[in-house]
């Protein structure tokens, strides 16, 4: 097949999943001519897993994509049918959002965003060869023939490459939902020294919604108060009637087929080669692993509201067909329940991403980035982050400016990327709150405080929305100062209300941050005897009062954040040969010269690299520093 050229652009992104989404929005929102494949336009921000955004931790990624300037957010606030606040028994900092989508108006949504996008071009076409020359990109081609030359080129693939469903003794050569397989990039890949890696991942079944009986299952409702996701959005303008979903249990009957099957399982039948999520086990793993439960809980989701398919939250499997089916039907509510999907595992190839920079451009091939499961993550949310990052640095790479890094004090973003190309993952990794050394100073409230100046920076934050922010942040300093400047005096009313809180009462006037900081007290609680308060948005008294109640620990955390800025500070020498520097163990120059850090922050954090070596890293700045000197 003679090759053609038929478009020349800026920047090409590879898949049209959650990470070519934000990548291919990123870069033609910023200006640059940008055209965005997917094997199938059908497949556009599709959910081929759960049908949800956000949840713990990557409710906190989600608003920081929309501080940053990215589209998530905003459009799972237009999709979704339900709405909850997760892990509000604790503290704020693990607070998580989640809601669940209205899976085919997602996708069909994102698109039309897409569409609507000036610079920004949608093709369906797979993208089969890299082009490259002395190790800089230079543009793809496709398996019409078609060749596309661009100055950067995204690799957002998801779970398309060389991808392979199984089930029981079915195999079958496709990608998610049936969609084709991308079968011949990855060679290309490996033509350009990098290192592939074949995960693995699975869904449950989907049954129909006629042949369930919710009456032996537990309702779960979304919140009265909606929070959006997008900081751009107020709770009244996006609140809507929710759809329930519904609780239920696996049981021993369930285990027992799951035992008695458990060799015909490609999983435990050594069929499957990749290595699987341990965050998101299937029903087979999760009854093997914890032997000693006698059930476990199972979710059910609608897929939407113009739909009957159901999601089975809880019960991803690889067994065959007829098993699933079997086991299904043990569940309460489930007995007759009729398949509409059948439960898969999905193998796929991806990278090592500690082949990468921080900026995720590729160390071997300059102007080519990776983003999303590509890199080794699952999830929806971690995907579309790292596709944001991915487009803002291709644009930063063409412009030759300085690639945007978040580091670990700035954001959850920060952490997954650091974790995935400092540390690299063996199975394909999932953000948790418990990843974030500084979760307090990086709470899901405040991500717009962090981030919103970047975004602007950037220029995905416009000029009218930084404004706005400008005036909360205003508004949120007098609020607190109104809150440590007013003072409570020892009134009847007062004492009334502190003894009816279960709080000591006052022996003197004390300031009102002091009641705040008291753990049985709130601000809503405290407007009973605050009665000078000024009429706020939700937004900013919260902000307000979540900063002075908690003012000791961030002011602890902010302390140890300024450390770790020191560390960073530190910078290591860009072409620097680890195997000259004396004193290092051969383990610490294997690992500082393949990763090659930044700082020695970023070098404490690889995997081999020892106290020991990070000291005989920093005399060894010391004397480069005497020898400039001398």
């Amino acid at each position: 097949m003679t090759a053609y050229v038929a478009d020349e652009v800026d920047v090409i992104v590879v898949g049209a999943g959650h990470a070519g989404c934000e990548a291919a929005m990123a870069t033609a929102r910023l200006g640059l001519k940008t055209i965005v494949f997917a094997i199938n336009l059908d497949s556009i921000a599709m959910m081929p897993c759960n049908p949800s955004i956000g949840g713990s931790s990557k409710g906190h990624l989600v608003r920081e994509i929309d501080a940053l300037g990215g589209e998530m957010g905003k459009n799972i606030d237009k999709t979704y049918i339900q709405t909850k606040m997760l892990n509000t028994g604790k503290g704020p900092a693990v607070y998580s959002l989640r809601a669940q989508a209205d899976k085919n108006r997602y996708k069909d949504t994102m698109k039309q965003t897409m569409e609507q996008i000036p610079n920004l071009i949608i093709r369906q076409g797979e993208v089969t060869k890299l082009i490259t020359e002395n190790g800089i990109v230079g543009g793809v081609e496709t398996s019409s023939g078609a060749m596309y030359k661009a100055k950067s080129v995204i690799i957002a693939a998801g779970t398309y490459l060389k991808a392979r469903c199984l089930y029981g003794e079915t195999i079958i050569q496709s990608g998610p939902n049936g969609l084709q397989a991308a079968t011949e990039l990855t060679q290309s890949l490996i033509d350009n020294g990098i290192k592939i890696y074949r995960f693995k991942t699975g869904t449950p079944a989907r049954i129909d919604s006629k042949t369930v009986d919710f009456s032996k299952m537990v309702p779960q409702y979304g919140d009265e108060e909606i929070v959006p996701f997008s900081f751009e959005n107020k709770s009244e303008d996006i609140a809507r009637e929710q759809v329930p979903c519904y609780l239920t249990y696996t049981n021993e009957k369930t285990h027992e087929i799951i035992k008695a099957n458990l060799h015909r399982s490609p999983l435990y039948a050594g069929v499957i080669e990749g290595t699987g999520p341990r965050y998101c086990p299937s029903i087979e793993d999760k009854v093997v692993r914890f032997a000693d439960k006698l059930k476990h809980q199972i979710f059910i989701e609608p897929e939407g509201e113009n739909t009957n398919e159901l999601y089975v939250q809880g019960m991803s499997s690889s067994l065959p067909e007829e098993v699933q089916v079997a086991l299904y039907r043990t569940v309460p509510g489930l007995e007759n329940c009729q398949f509409m999907r059948t439960a898969y595992a999905i193998e796929y190839d991806c990278i090592d991403a500690t082949q990468l920079k921080l900026s995720l451009e590729f160390k071997a091939v300059k102007g080519l980035f990776g983003a999303g499961q590509f890199n080794g993550t699952s999830g929806y949310e971690e995907a579309a982050a790292q596709g944001l990052i991915a487009g803002i640095n291709a644009v930063m790479y063409i412009k030759g400016e300085e690639p945007v890094i978040l580091d670990r004090a700035d954001a959850y973003i920060g952490v997954l990327i650091d974790d995935i190309v400092t540390k690299g993952s063996k199975e394909p990794y999932r953000m948790m709150t418990s990843r974030a050394e500084y979760r307090l100073l990086l709470r899901q409230d405040n991500a717009d405080q962090r981030l919103t100046a970047i975004g602007h920076k950037i220029g995905l934050i416009s000029d009218e929305r930084y404004e706005k922010f400008v005036e909360k942040e205003r508004l949120v300093e007098e609020e607190k100062a109104r809150i440590n400047n007013t003072i409570v005096a020892p009134k009847p009313e007062v004492q009334e209300f502190l003894s009816d809180n279960g709080s000591t009462l006052l022996k003197s006037g004390v300031k009102l941050c002091d009641l705040l900081k008291r753990p049985e007290l709130s601000y809503t609680k405290l407007a009973a005897i605050d009665t000078n308060r000024p009429q706020l948005e939700r937004e900013v008294w919260e902000q307000a009062a979540l900063q002075i109640k908690y003012e000791g620990y961030i002011k602890q955390q902010s302390n140890q954040v300024e450390q770790f800025k020191k560390l960073e500070k530190r910078l290591l020498p860009e072409n620097i040969d680890y195997s000259d520097v004396r004193g290092l163990r051969l383990e610490a120059i294997q690992k500082l010269n393949n990763i090659k850090p930044l700082s020695i922050g970023h070098a404490s954090r690889i995997a081999g690299v020892s106290p020991a070596d990070i000291s005989v890293l920093l005399i060894h700045l010391e004397q480069i520093k005497g020898r400039n000197n001398g």
